[in-house]
């Protein structure tokens, strides 16, 4: 595959830089979404609340995917890293306000912590725009 099939869009999360990775990749007709938590810029929105974190994160990842002309209806799985078991209802009452009537299949996983200790969520998207 030349290097003309593949896009990438950046959000401007200053991680993308430091790392070197972009927030969305499109290949053929998968698009993936990089890990995604709700900072927006230097801010952390919904700092204490798991789901307003889910939400914000999963606009980012939907926002990116919109440079695609892509929607929720596009996305085909997620995968939600969460710190705390006890936060898997409210992130998943996010995840179904977003995605019900899709239905992507989805993982969900609790890790041990995020590179920022405030960030309770961070999710992943992947979508297919055939």
């Amino acid at each position: 595959m030349t290097s003309d099939a593949v896009r990438r869009v950046q959000s401007g999360s200053p991680w993308e830089e430091s790392i070197g990775f972009a927030r969305a990749v499109a290949v053929g007709d998968r698009v993936l979404v990089a890990g995604t938590t709700s900072f927006k810029g230097s801010v952390l929105y919904g700092e204490g609340d798991p789901y307003e974190q889910a939400r914000t994160a999963f606009s980012t990842a939907l926002d990116a995917l919109g440079e695609f002309g892509l929607d929720a209806g596009s996305v085909v799985l997620t995968r939600m890293y969460l710190t705390h078991a006890r936060d898997v209802d409210e992130v998943g009452r996010a995840h179904k306000e977003l995605f019900d009537t899709v239905r992507p299949v989805s993982t969900l996983l609790v890790v041990h912590g995020f590179v920022d200790p405030r960030i309770l969520v961070e999710v992943e998207l992947e979508a297919f725009r055939g």
